[in-house]
């Protein structure tokens, strides 16, 4: 090239009020969505609706459909209609199915719009002008499904159908082909220095951490130029490469511009820019994480802020795959499990940094026992006509739950015991923590202390039984409001930090708590104030109506039969 950028300095990564752009993969549009694509869109989601509750300042959440390139051509001409009909109906597909998961997404690219056609035009040009892009021969083994050519250490020998030797790739198991033709390429190799710049000075850039490694090792290998068009005559459907019709701009390149596309680029992307998240599974993470970076600095732009990668979804144990009929469908399983179980079960089970099992009997255990019997129920019998008669927040008592700065000084007095102590410490260290683990992209890892706690909210009610507890006694009355005060307390902050994973459930039980739309936020929550001698706004209000049951238990065989 005629010049390499040189490390641009990264804006500020903290700081109130500041804007924050959330993406997901924009999803190939080639068929229906399945449960991978929407895991990828409920981290992003849940992310986002948890930085809106701590009112950190502007933010969006942009995903869409990438709807040109050879796999697209392909799976139009088998369908037997235009590559446009199909997009069309594929993307609708999309939307769809994020809305019936509650996505709350802000912005959807379809890489076919006339606003980002003219972006990706001029973000070639910028390449061009930038002396990266030279033209020449490219020969390899070529991809389909995955729109890459691949090394010969990617590849294995496999038989086809015919029981024909054929190559695959080691990673999908997808066939690939020789191919040879003339193309754009991208001087990819002139970037190692100013990528492995940019990672040593930003060792969260990429996360969890293994990936980042991963990038690292990669950055250590060879490094070959990247070939960035297709011919014409073999791939129409796509965006033509600007003053020279013969080739067709490399549906990669195309499709990463979505997120520049979206915030405005050319012209007013810097207001978002770089201030980027992306949420990315494993299998694009070389595309996302050494191909975009090189491209953005290639351009004098800086790299996405962070690249937050997770792992797939197994069936079983086995991968999703058409062939086997094990592709599990969003809507199947929304119409199953409702919204909010849908959700809680992958954000719960879902582990960025390994492959997750996926099974009907694995999703009903975990839901029936953390939302329906341990949440569900602890709400349920606190609010009970038959314990709590007057349906209002109970009064708390010092005297029978004094102040003590840790369990070790408590030692029984009053009448709570060390244990409690326990929770409330646990309870009031909640919200950091879960803070924590959102931060550090470890939402499942929330999800556990939540509900360790709602179990240890559990135990406290079941050791104290204040079904027992006689109201004619004016001691044990004292106890019965303070039982359930501490209670209400709990479940009103686990409804608080459940809003971004089920919000549906969560807006139920804290309306049903009588929390007001403007108490349910993050930063001014508080947690047994009573406890430290200060005022609880909520002591004494009239509960919410009684919305029946927060969630119904899920019958397991039903599950089954619905499923076969």
């Amino acid at each position: 090239p005629r010049r390499l950028p040189r490390p641009l300095r990264r804006a500020a990564a903290t700081g109130p009020g500041r804007r924050l752009l959330l993406s997901t993969p924009i999803f190939y549009a080639n068929g229906p969505p399945h449960i991978g694509h929407l895991y990828s869109a409920l981290l992003a989601d849940a992310l986002l609706r948890h930085r809106r509750l701590r009112a950190a300042g502007p933010a969006r959440l942009c995903t869409g459909t990438d709807e040109h390139g050879l796999k697209i051509q392909q799976a139009a001409a088998a369908a037997g209609t235009s590559p446009a009909d199909l997009c069309e109906r594929v993307s609708g597909l999309f939307r769809q199915a994020l809305s019936q998961a509650g996505v709350a997404y802000t912005d959807f690219t379809r890489t076919s719009e006339p606003r980002h056609q003219r972006a990706v035009r001029h973000f070639w040009g910028a390449l061009r002008d930038g002396g990266v892009l030279y033209k020449g021969s490219y020969e390899g083994w070529y991809c389909t499904p995955e729109e890459s050519f691949l090394p010969e250490s990617q590849l294995t020998e496999r038989t086809d159908a015919q029981g024909r030797p054929c190559k695959v790739s080691l990673e999908t198991g997808h066939e690939v082909h020789w191919t040879k033709e003339e193309n754009y390429m991208f001087r990819l190799s002139a970037f190692r220095d100013p990528l492995q710049n940019w990672l040593r000075e930003n060792p969260r850039a990429i996360f969890p951490d293994p990936f980042y490694q991963c990038v690292l090792r990669w950055l250590d290998e060879d490094l070959p130029d990247l070939s960035v068009s297709r011919e014409r005559s073999r791939l129409q459907w796509g965006i033509p490469v600007p003053s020279d019709p013969t080739q067709t701009i490399y549906v990669w390149v195309d499709a990463l511009v979505n997120y520049l596309s979206v915030v405005g680029y050319p012209e007013s992307h810097r207001a978002w820019w770089p201030a980027v998240h992306h949420v990315v599974g494993k299998d694009i993470l070389k595309f996302h994480a050494l191909y975009w970076p090189a491209l953005l600095l290639a351009v004098g732009l800086e790299p996405p802020e962070r690249i937050l990668v997770h792992s797939h979804w197994t069936v079983r144990g086995q991968k999703m795959s058409k062939s086997l009929g094990n592709v599990v469908e969003p809507s199947v399983c929304v119409g199953q499990y409702g919204v909010d179980g849908f959700r809680y079960f992958l954000l719960r089970q879902g582990v960025p940094e390994r492959d997750c099992d996926y099974y009907d009997e694995k999703v009903v255990k975990v839901v029936n026992s953390e939302l329906a019997d341990a949440l569900g129920g602890l709400l349920n019998r606190s609010t009970a006509p038959s314990i709590n008669p007057s349906n209002t927040y109970p009064r708390f008592s010092e005297p029978c739950f004094p102040k003590a700065l840790d369990s070790r000084e408590a030692k029984g007095t009053g009448m709570a015991c060390a244990e409690d102590y326990e929770l409330v410490a646990a309870v009031a260290s909640l919200p950091v923590q879960v803070d924590s683990y959102f931060e550090g992209f470890q939402i499942y890892k929330a999800l556990e202390c939540i509900a360790q706690c709602v179990r240890q909210t559990n135990g406290f009610f079941q050791r104290h039984r204040p079904w027992k507890l006689d109201r004619r006694d004016a001691v044990e009355q004292l106890w019965l409001d303070t039982i359930l005060h501490v209670t209400l307390e709990c479940l009103r902050v686990y409804g608080t930090l459940l809003q971004p994973v089920v919000p549906h459930m969560a807006d139920k039980l804290l309306s049903r708590l009588a929390v007001g739309p403007g108490e349910r936020g993050l930063s001014g929550l508080t947690f047994l104030a009573r406890c430290e001698g200060k005022p609880c706004p909520f002591e004494g209000r009239q509960l919410g109506p009684d919305t029946g049951i927060l969630f119904h238990r899920l019958g397991k065989s039903e599950i089954i039969k619905k499923r076969k």
